[in-house]
């Protein structure tokens, strides 16, 4: 498939994070765009500001004309959508060319630079600092990142198409249609074991991922995990590493030491040792790409972050309110120690969502054990996403292995009151699913409240 070929480009599932960024390369450079989502967003509402055609039910009928014709549509559609959607078996039975995000994301990337990202972990924010990497060193490059960046305030840059900066997405083995020059992993914690059954498969196809190399291509891994390639971390032994950190009003301030130099005083101003992980992985590289390390080093101090990744909504001295994205025990683990080291001593409530029935019954001990370090947990009901109810997987059954008193079940519709009984010095909203809509409600009560 030829882009230059297609006339129109549909969407199903536009809303995603990561289907909206591909949206918006297309429409950038000249195709009509049009789609379907579940619900509203402010992603589709953006969308929709741009000129695109949404609808939000699953109806041929509403499909415009002038995309359903086979010769000139191209159908992209993620894996979160049923087999059985309307408008995608319509698609399918009737000759167009329909493909899957992962295809359309290596169809488009295949001829550029590629620098994929990939982990059960920090996809997001490293992927973004690696385009704020590049943006600083004046790179001619294209990002689809799977978080809207506070910097580029978008989840899609188009800057040339030199380079291309994609997050290496394992759900559905999605990144098997990737071909990177650059590949990082992460992380390889155990996650969607919907789609690999266990721990073990997924790893195999972390391996099978890194074989997708370009001829010549470098992998950069996480020290300590069982792949061989240039290895990144906080420990000695590591290629790339962090050293002499020191935190000051949430600014950390370290040494990286490269295999050729060490850069000294270079700041980042998101807290978590996971945050200087993932800077430290962007950073590697970019340099192994070519950028000269003492410019990238300064440009990771102008770093502001990503919607919905330890994103402060309110800092005011009674009350502290971060929003983060952690839907995984070890993701849960990491805000924690961010929040506790910069804020250390503070009463911290945790607002958390659980996401997917399936990834709740295979780590629910995990969340249990994680969430019970927080000083009080309001527990929503599972958004369940892509899935049908599990019988006996529910936020109750969760709430009962949690083994810490100060805990509670709420609604959306109570959530306010229940905050605002716990009286919390820090209080952090966790999850993928739709709690970043409860965000903008808590700041605005409670922006009232400690004016």
């Amino acid at each position: 498939m030829n882009t230059e070929d297609i006339k129109n480009a549909y969407f199903i599932g536009i809303g995603g994070i990561g289907m909206s960024a591909l949206a918006r390369y297309f429409k950038y450079v000249g195709k009509p765009v049009a789609g379907y989502d579940k619900t509203p967003s402010p992603i589709t509402d953006a969308l929709t500001e741009q000129g695109m055609i949404l609808h939000f039910k699953d109806d041929i009928s509403l499909i415009p004309s002038e995309y359903k014709n086979p010769e000139h549509t191209l159908v992209v559609y993620t894996p979160a959508v049923p087999a059985s959607h309307i408008e995608l078996q319509y698609f399918k039975n009737n000759g167009f060319a329909v493909k899957k995000r992962a295809e359309v994301l290596g169809l488009i990337t295949q001829d550029t630079f590629c620098l994929a990202v990939a982990g059960t972990h920090g996809k997001t924010t490293t992927s973004c600092i690696l385009a704020h990497l590049l943006k600083e060193c004046q790179a001619p490059f294209t990002a689809l990142i799977g978080g809207i960046s506070e910097n580029f305030n978008s989840n899609f840059v188009l800057d040339g198409t030199e380079y291309a900066v994609v997050e290496a997405d394992e759900f559905d083995r999605s990144f098997l249609h990737l071909s990177p020059n650059i590949a990082c992993v992460n992380s390889m914690d155990a996650d969607h074991l919907d789609i690999y059954g266990t721990p073990e498969a997924m790893q195999q196809t972390y391996r099978d991922f890194t074989r997708r190399l370009k001829s010549n291509g470098k992998l950069l891994v996480r020290y300590g995990l069982p792949l061989e390639g240039i290895t990144f971390g906080l420990e000695d032994k590591a290629d790339y590493r962090i050293k002499n950190v020191v935190i000051k009003e949430g600014t950390y301030t370290f040494d990286i030491v490269t295999p050729s130099a060490t850069i000294t005083q270079v700041k980042l101003s998101k807290p978590g040792q996971h945050h200087l992980l993932n800077a430290l992985a962007a950073f590697a590289m970019a340099v192994e790409t070519g950028f000269p390390p003492t410019q990238l080093a300064k440009a990771l101090a102008t770093f502001k972050g990503i919607q919905r990744r330890f994103s402060y909504q309110i800092t005011t001295k009674n009350l502290v309110f971060i929003d983060d994205y952690a839907h995984h025990p070890t993701e849960i683990d990491a805000v924690h120690q961010a929040i506790r080291k910069a804020h250390p001593g503070k009463k911290i409530t945790a607002v958390f969502q659980p996401h997917l029935f399936s990834r709740t019954r295979d780590f629910a001990d995990g969340f249990a054990k994680s969430l019970s370090r927080f000083d009080s947990i309001l527990l929503l009901d599972i958004y369940p996403a892509r899935e049908a109810p599990i019988p006996g997987i529910t936020s109750a059954w969760l709430l009962d292995k949690i083994e810490y008193p100060n805990k509670q079940l709420v609604t959306k519709e109570a959530l306010i009151s229940a905050i605002q009984q716990s009286k919390p010095e820090v209080l952090v909203t966790l999850g993928a699913g739709d709690i970043g809509l409860e965000v903008p409600k808590i700041k605005t009560a409670f922006t009232i409240t400690h004016e």
